[in-house]
């Protein structure tokens, strides 16, 4: 199993050279930990998943709250972390990259950028200026020197774009600025699925696997390289603590505790992997 931050990213690039593998995003060190304990070869951060732990709604996070956190995944775990490093925390190609520079030190193995501005009223960049960031934060990756995975990812769908022919372009042009790996969340029929990947040819495509209609082995012959979860896992944690605590508010009861794990079968999980 790699260790240092070199062989971490050495072996994401392998990950990504043939077949399709799961890379889920936990929120915190523990769910990190416990990932790599159920044997996944790589995880990645979930923006929104971190926010809830700190108090906040996604996209509301600072930048060094995001760096401190990527940081303590990259050294919880011997497996790869890739960061979802929404829009990198600026709007101009300079600013993005003097960020980019910043999550490449915190050791991660690979990391996306989006084309969200941030306005739901005018949500993505214009198409030049999005290209621009993605020229601005390949450049800073290669200026470290580091072989950092860069992930370009146009969120268009999750604001109501659904027409896939924009989206593709802008994976296209996404992929000639310099992407090695493109992402396009939210994208869910398996038809669209199969365009997108036909129509960047043999650049490896990610999507995100939370569908309960779509199994892991129907994403991948559908030709994905990568699927991950986003938010799904933390939203599910989320949604058993609060309808216990709801239960307990309401009605003075939490009957269902009796469907959860023992204290020793969790702190079993925590002596079998260290955190570090």
């Amino acid at each position: 199993m790699p260790t240092t931050i070199a062989q971490k990213r050495a072996e994401f690039y392998r990950l990504h050279r043939s077949g399709c593998f799961v890379m889920p995003n936990p929120w915190d060190v523990c769910s990190a930990v416990y990932l790599q304990s159920l044997g996944f070869k790589a995880i990645a951060s979930t923006s929104a998943g971190f926010a809830w732990t700190v108090g906040c709604e996604d996209n509301t996070v600072t930048r060094d709250q995001v760096l401190a956190y990527l940081r303590k995944l990259v050294a919880a775990v011997d497996i790869p972390v890739n960061a979802d490093f929404e829009g990198s925390f600026a709007h101009d190609p300079e600013g993005v990259a003097a960020n980019v520079t910043l999550a490449v030190e915190a050791g991660v193995a690979g990391l996306s950028i989006e084309d969200y501005t941030g306005d739901d009223a005018n949500p993505l960049y214009a198409i030049n200026h999005a290209v621009a960031r993605i020229k601005a934060t390949r450049a800073a990756i290669d200026a470290t020197g580091a072989d950092v995975l860069l992930t370009a990812r146009t969120e268009s769908m999750l604001f109501g774009k659904t027409e896939l022919a924009p989206i593709i372009h802008r994976l296209q042009l996404f992929a000639e600025a310099g992407a090695g790996r493109l992402f396009a969340p939210v994208v869910r029929n398996p038809e669209d699925i199969r365009a997108v990947v036909a129509s960047v040819s043999a650049m490896p495509v990610n999507i995100m696997g939370a569908y309960p209609e779509l199994s892991i082995q129907t994403l991948a012959s559908l030709g994905l390289r990568r699927i991950s979860t986003g938010g799904a896992l933390a939203r599910s944690a989320w949604n058993s603590f609060m309808a216990r605590a709801t239960e307990l508010a309401e009605k003075g009861t939490i009957t269902s505790l009796a469907q959860v794990m023992s204290n020793a079968q969790i702190n079993k999980v925590f002596s079998d992997v260290k955190v570090r």
